[in-house]
């Protein structure tokens, strides 16, 4: 039995006993990041966009209300159809008041490459403690190196930042790190900038902006063996109808739980399958999960399928390298999949991990094991012991939604009650969540 408790401090969600199995069809919420570049390239194109299927979760609404408070037009925010009136690449307006970018990461770090590359304008930006924690210089140092000026707090480090607009030049960036945020910011400034502006990866992160400028009408290239991506600047976007498809990250919760809760079988409908975001896929297929992926198709230039879960018995793995950037978000749910696997699970190379919402290598690690696993907390991942029975305790979201929704699908397979305090963190992403917890586990 599961109850959702609700009080003015917090809300609490609770798992009475463990799940006998899980059954049913899922139709998951639209794929969070091309919710926010849908808006974006949407508010900064000319003419109307059209987007379907958009995630009404807090993060993309954070990135709607600063494009309306810069002067675009956002009609009511619905899964069925949100009409985006844009105002051109230089037509954003200097906002009157402080931009909040709320908790989401993607919407302050891939805003500020547009902001930066809107000369003679004044923004400020900040978000909420979380945000104003987590480190923007690998977004405000590449910008900077275009010209743009950018200032914040602990030397430029972290939010509340002020930007004033330049006309910025075009650079090559060579990223430490590969990472699709740093990517699209410099991307995004390009796109403002005269000449040509190439960002290099050292692994290939997902694509998705790449996929919408283009589609949007930008001029790309992109060299797939050195992982560079070119974007020549100067040219004008047109808005474009956009079909979101449901969220891989959001399905991870369910392709765990079905593989790890006994006599299930789950179908995922409608998910987005972009390669550079299947890693999820690629390390549960290897810890031997029994999943099917059924009707491939394509949606509005990305490609999508039914994913079929059944419960199996999962065998340990080693997850790092050039997967890591595939999978980054899944590795809180894919430490929850480890307990149950045989053998020890490694997980190396993730130690981006330590500068999302919360410090999810330490987090996943502690709350896990007042649970009794058997987890080791590395510097750059996690070594995971599976095989003990895991049982009902008392955790803490850390306002952090993947690890809310993480606990509890552990919650789900653990004897005794499991209380997860903070709960609500879970509608970042997934207003749903609970829902449809509930309706697939009674059996």
């Amino acid at each position: 039995m599961i109850n959702l408790i609700k009080n003015a401090q917090s809300h609490q969600l609770i798992i009475e006993n463990k799940a006998s199995s899980l059954r049913g069809k899922i139709s998951i919420p639209g794929d969070k990041s091309i919710s926010h570049r849908a808006l974006m390239l949407g508010a900064i194109a000319s003419g109307e966009t059209t987007i379907e299927g958009l995630l009404l979760g807090e993060d993309p609404r954070s990135t709607a209300h600063c494009f309306q408070e810069m002067g675009a037009k956002v009609s009511e925010l619905n899964t069925e159809k949100v009409i985006v009136t844009g105002i051109g690449e230089n037509g954003l307006q200097e906002p009157l008041n402080v931009l909040d970018a709320g908790n989401s990461g993607t919407t302050m770090r891939l805003m500020l490459g547009l902001l930066a590359s809107q000369p003679n304008k004044f923004f400020t930006v900040t978000g909420d403690d979380s945000l104003r924690s987590r480190p923007m210089s690998r977004v405000i140092q590449p910008l900077q190196q275009m010209g743009a000026i950018i200032y914040g707090r602990n030397s430029n480090k972290n939010a509340p930042l002020a930007v004033i607009g330049q006309n910025l030049k075009a650079i090559h960036y060579h990223s430490p790190i590969p990472s699709a945020q740093v990517k699209s910011c410099i991307l995004l400034a390009g796109l403002m900038t005269e000449g040509k502006t190439t960002v290099t990866e050292p692994a290939l992160s997902r694509d998705h902006s790449e996929r919408m400028l283009r589609s949007f009408g930008a001029t790309l290239e992109i060299d797939p063996d050195t992982h560079s991506v070119t974007i020549e600047g100067g040219t004008k976007l047109q808005g474009q109808t956009v079909i979101v498809p449901g969220d891989i990250s959001s399905a991870a919760f369910w392709l765990v739980a079905g593989a790890i809760t006994p006599n299930s079988d789950l179908m995922i409908e409608n998910v987005g399958i972009n390669p550079t975001r299947t890693g999820i896929l690629e390390a549960l297929i290897m810890m031997e999960a029994d999943i099917t992926i059924l009707n491939e198709r394509e949606a509005a230039g990305e490609p999508v399928a039914d994913l079929r879960v059944k419960s199996s018995k999962l065998k340990a793995c080693t997850i790092e390298g050039a997967i890591i950037p595939r999978l980054i978000d899944e590795i809180p749910i894919l430490a929850v999949a480890a307990c149950f696997a045989e053998g020890t699970t490694i997980v190396k190379d993730a130690e981006e991990l330590r500068v999302k919402e919360s410090d999810r290598l330490a987090v996943m690690a502690t709350e896990l094991n007042k649970m009794g696993a058997n987890i080791t907390e590395l510097s750059d991942g996690l070594e995971i012991r599976g095989g003990n029975n895991l049982k009902g305790a008392t955790m803490d979201s850390y306002t952090d939604h993947r690890i809310a929704m993480s606990l509890a699908i552990a919650g789900l397979n653990a004897d005794g009650k499991t209380t997860i305090n903070r709960a609500e963190a879970a509608s970042i992403s997934y207003p749903t969540f609970v829902d449809t917890l509930t309706i697939i586990s009674q059996f």
